[in-house]
């Protein structure tokens, strides 16, 4: 089996991706990590509490250094937090975190020298020697962008600090202890920066305190954030997409069948990795250090373990970690081979066209629904988008746009974010009309594969009569068979397995619990309404699963998915791939 390290000498040297394992990071690299962040840990707590009552833990406290800010106890907390926030970025091999770590731990020895502490320099000096000694665990690139952020953050705070330092010196002009030169105000505002006392004496402590906390506040932000943006996650190069869609667009066009999500990996902001071959591919975002992929592999499924192997290898070599959002059975099974753990996420509801009908008692209220906006006037028009002309596309994307709730277009794995492209002509859109000729409502789906629909976008007008959304469901069923669509895949039901079994005869006392759970849950985000509104379509449920590496990171892969999908705000640079 190829270590991790061997994959990514192997992709530098241009060979072949092989179809390797997930590996977890290398034991030396996890010790390293858990060291440091013991350490900040260690530090974080000894700022904040006695030191008197603390004696036995003092020459670990000692280690953090704390020289060039504005308190040794201020500077104990946030260094403790820095090394235990760069405890992560060393156990995936981070390059950068790798480099601060070192610098801290050199400037301890050169402190407990200047101090005369045999025991702190002999321990911080180990730090340095074992860092040293594994730099070669430690590869993964980080961004270059992150390089300039940091010295321009560093550089506007420090400006400021001395300006407003400089400023306060010169207000305090008739309080100074003597005669000194502007030279002198400046020298002292510079110092002041890095916690150090300038020449500027004060008639009255006050002064010397107000102006040593304004230059050390600055001082303290402006290294803080530089490091903090210096150990931002690599979002990778950023590729030529937009010139890889035609491939992919061949490439869907030939084995789309297999997965009701692979149209969606024509969005923007995923990046493609190749198999060797060609033949396959992993759509994926990078997302806070999460490279998050989506769906199945596209492509020759002979050849989705060499996709699968090129992806991770980019994960290594990134130090990334990866996941894969709503993936299918087949996709987990071959994510799972790779060394990945898989857990059921939810399940996904197909319609079959040719099964479907509006008679019998399941379907009722449906059946009920659809009279009764027909009776009102409401009608449906259901069109490939290339057979609409501009002037209601127009139209339907203003709609759109109007209907929409919030400012963010929501969605990642299941959505296009886009609507009007010329690039997508075989998308097919049910637009809704009232009994005035307005637009009230409509629906996008995108091509599955030659023989399927996946549903993209749904925009009602929420002033309708209720049974808007039914309406445009059944039209799209009924009117499926003439664009040869065979089926149609709804929306995603979250954890919808819960719902089904605690309704079940003899249901456990687990899964009655777990289901009221998730119904407290769904009154901020809608899972049991979702998949109730699923529900009612009767249709073919299939799993969809999440795969990621060890339980320890789900916390982060949460996080990542639910920024993705913009429930939490991104603040990364909106490029392709970007975080």
């Amino acid at each position: 089996m190829s270590t991790a390290r061997e994959t990514i000498t192997a992709v530098q040297a241009g060979e072949e991706a092989p179809a390797g394992r997930w590996l977890r990071p290398p034991s030396a690299r996890r010790v390293v990590a858990r060291l440091v962040q013991f350490v900040g840990a260690v530090g974080a707590v000894m700022s904040v509490l006695p030191v008197r009552h603390h004696h036995r833990i003092t020459l670990l406290a000692d280690m953090v250094p704390t020289a060039g800010l504005l308190t040794a106890r201020v500077a104990s907390a946030v260094i403790g937090v820095l090394l235990v926030y760069l405890g992560a970025g060393l156990r995936r091999g981070k390059r950068r975190a790798w480099q601060v770590a070192l610098a801290l731990s050199s400037v301890s020895v050169v402190l407990h020298l200047v101090k005369g502490g045999p025991i702190p320099v002999l321990i911080a000096g180990s730090i340095v020697a074992v860092l040293v000694w594994q730099r070669d665990e430690f590869t993964a690139p980080g961004d270059p962008r992150n390089r300039w952020r940091a010295v321009r953050a560093c550089a506007t705070f420090l400006g400021a600090g001395f300006l407003l330092g400089f400023a306060e010196i010169g207000v305090r002009v008739n309080h100074l202890d003597g005669y000194f030169s502007v030279w002198s105000w400046a020298e002292h505002a510079a110092l002041g920066l890095v916690g150090v006392t300038g020449p500027v004496r004060f008639a009255h402590p006050l002064g010397d305190l107000t102006v040593s906390i304004t230059t050390g506040t600055f001082g303290l932000l402006a290294f803080a954030s530089a490091g903090l943006l210096l150990l931002r996650p690599s979002t990778g190069t950023r590729r030529a997409a937009a010139e890889e869609h035609p491939r992919l667009r061949e490439m869907l066009d030939r084995h789309g069948d297999a997965d009701s999500l692979g149209y969606f990996a024509l969005r923007p902001d995923k990046q493609l990795v190749w198999a060797p071959s060609g033949r396959a591919a992993v759509a994926y975002r990078v997302v806070n250090g999460v490279s998050l992929a989506s769906g199945d592999p596209i492509g020759l499924l002979s050849e989705w373990p060499r996709a699968i192997a090129a992806w991770l290898t980019d994960c290594a070599a990134h130090g990334w970690t990866p996941a894969v959002l709503a993936c299918g059975t087949a996709g987990g099974r071959a994510y799972q081979k790779a060394g990945l753990d898989v857990i059921e996420l939810g399940d996904e509801a197909i319609v079959d066209v040719a099964g479907f009908s509006l008679e019998g008692r399941p379907m009722r209220g449906v059946r009920q629904a659809v009279a009764r906006m027909r009776r009102a006037g409401f009608t449906c028009t259901v069109a490939r988008q290339r057979d609409l002309s501009p002037e209601i596309l127009d139209e339907a994307v203003a709609c759109a746009n109007a209907l929409r709730e919030g400012k963010v277009e929501r969605g990642f794995s299941m959505a296009l974010s886009r609507l009007g492209d010329p690039a997508d002509g075989e998308c097919v859109l049910v637009l809704c009309r009232d009994e005035t000729g307005a637009l009230r409502g409509l629906l996008q789906l995108v091509p599955w594969g030659r023989r399927g629909l996946s549903l993209d976008l749904m925009r009602g007008d929420r002033t309708a009569p209720n049974g808007l959304t039914e309406l445009m469901v059944v039209s799209v069923v009924e009117a499926a068979a003439g664009f040869g669509v065979e089926r149609i895949s709804l929306n995603f039901a979250v954890l919808r397995s819960v719902f089904a079994r605690a309704e079940e005869l003899g249901a456990g006392p687990v899964i009655r619990l777990w289901s009221r759970i998730l119904r407290a849950a769904s009154r901020l985000w809608q899972i049991e309404s979702l998949y109730r509104a699923n529900a009612k379509y009767q249709p073919d449920w299939q799993p969809r699963f999440l795969c990621f590496p060890s339980a320890r990171d789900l916390p982060r892969i949460a996080i990542a998915a639910l920024t993705a999908e913009s429930f939490l705000p991104d603040r990364g640079p909106r490029a392709a791939g970007a975080a």
